[in-house]
């Protein structure tokens, strides 16, 4: 089984590509890399972006506390949010023409730095493409929109240390399985992985609305390869998990150990929050989906029409079609579809129920309720809750009601008092109701 993350995969990778790039310009990149570092001084410094000059580079250098300092002060001389500015800046592609980093230069008070190579750097992709990882790797960027998913064990806690990295174990053995059998049908779904603890952090390193639903596919089949294996198992070694999938915003950034970078990423941001807040509510076995307006360019731009969180499970249910042949556990799958759980409509008509979860702070967000099934050979999988393990309108309305259909009295002033006293010591009371 093939795991994307391991070094010996992006060992090969790398092989590739220096294979297409001459010896004089892997010169260049290695010059490169060892200012970098010595630059980067141990995570010291971070590099924001660069530009050709023709006897090497031209980079722009902060200390890794700039950027938080910068954007503390809300607006610049110029009037226009600094915020807004950096994460322009540390998204996409970091090389900039002469004038623009002279620009950047300018405006945050910083020289570049001049980095000399021995011969000029080519106007290769690949040579480029190398000299672009090589900046974010010793940076820090900004990613506007990408898809990214949480599984959490349930009650990993309470488990031996055995049972704990066999549970792991287990789980990581689904995520292989889940790429080599994508792989299998035309998709590849470059995922990059961070733990938890008790689970990982999973998102495609590709960018767009259709590396978005490669990681979607990604996770139906990670979730049916669990399902099986938890049937076929004993004791506890393979895991129960409740499961979040979100778009949104994030910062990545990779990790200084020792002397160096890691080659693996890290991700921390609005979508990680809110998907740590949407599984901190999930009961155990259920797939909660954020709510989500993302357009179809995959950027978060809004260039294009977007695409809501309902629009975008249909499309990938119907899309699913792709999934038909894929071999589970030695069975093939039939037919495999999903769909938000839906209830009647202010009109009568069925719509997807769109829950509120409001967590320990206060803090309320939106998120819906992810339905799989799939057909194993006749074996029908269900997996995720249905709606009658959900909370409804009705029961939260019928807990305001006497006995019989009588409404409870209006509480009296004393009442009120220790009903705000009770609120005010139980702020961290964490609840999911149906909007």
């Amino acid at each position: 089984m093939v795991d994307p993350n391991s070094s010996d995969t992006q060992a090969e990778a790398g092989q590739v590509t220096s294979q297409a790039i001459s010896i004089v310009q892997r010169g260049n990149l290695k010059s490169l890399e060892q200012t970098l570092r010595k630059q980067w001084r141990l995570g010291q410094n971070i590099v924001l972006c660069w530009s050709a000059d023709e006897r090497g580079l031209l980079v722009i250098f902060v200390p890794h506390y700039f950027l938080g300092n910068y954007c503390a002060v809300p607006c610049s001389e110029e009037g226009t949010d600094n915020e807004t500015f950096i994460r322009e800046l540390i998204s996409g592609q970091r090389r900039k023409n002469r004038d623009e980093l002279f620009a950047i230069s300018e405006r945050l008070d910083v020289a570049p730095t001049f980095i000399k190579l021995s011969t000029p750097l080519s106007e290769e992709p690949q040579v480029l493409d190398e000299v672009e990882q090589l900046i974010k790797r010793y940076g820090l960027s900004y990613v506007d929109s990408r898809a990214v998913l949480l599984l959490d064990i349930v009650e990993f806690s309470l488990y031996t240390p055995f049972e704990q990295a066999s549970q792991l174990n287990s789980l990581s053995y689904s995520l292989n399985s889940a790429y080599n059998k994508l792989l299998a049908r035309g998709i590849e779904v470059n995922f990059a992985r961070t733990t938890t603890g008790d689970g990982y952090y999973i998102w495609n390193r590709d960018i767009g609305t259709e590396a978005n639903r490669d990681l979607f596919y990604f996770l139906l089949l990670v979730l049916a390869d669990n399902a099986v294996a938890r049937a076929a198992s004993r004791g506890n070694t393979v895991p129960l998990i409740r499961t979040a999938y979100h778009i949104g915003g994030h910062y990545e950034l990779y990790q200084a150990e020792g002397v160096n970078p890691t080659v693996f990423s890290y991700i921390v941001g609005d979508v990680t929050i809110e998907l740590a807040r949407l599984v901190d509510l999930a009961q155990s076995g259920q797939i909660l989906v954020g709510d989500f307006q993302v357009d179809l360019g995959g950027t978060g731009t809004g260039s294009l029409p977007a695409l809501t969180t309902p629009a975008f499970i249909g499309s990938c249910n119907r899309d699913l079609e792709a999934m038909r042949g894929t071999q589970l556990s030695g069975r093939t799958i039939d037919s495999l579809s999903c769909r938000l759980t839906a209830g009647a409509g202010e009109e009568g008509r069925a719509e997807p129920r769109r829950f509120r979860i409001v967590d320990k702070h206060g803090l309320s967000r939106h998120a819906y309720n992810l339905e799989i099934e799939m057909d194993l050979e006749g074996q029908v999988l269900t997996l995720g809750l249905d709606a009658q393990s959900l909370p409804s309108r009705q029961e939260q309305a019928e807990a305001g009601e006497m006995p019989g259909g009588q409404q409870r009295p209006a509480p009296s002033a004393d009442e009120l008092i220790g009903d705000l006293a009770s609120l005010l010591q139980k702020r961290s009371a964490k609840t999911i109701i149906e909007d």
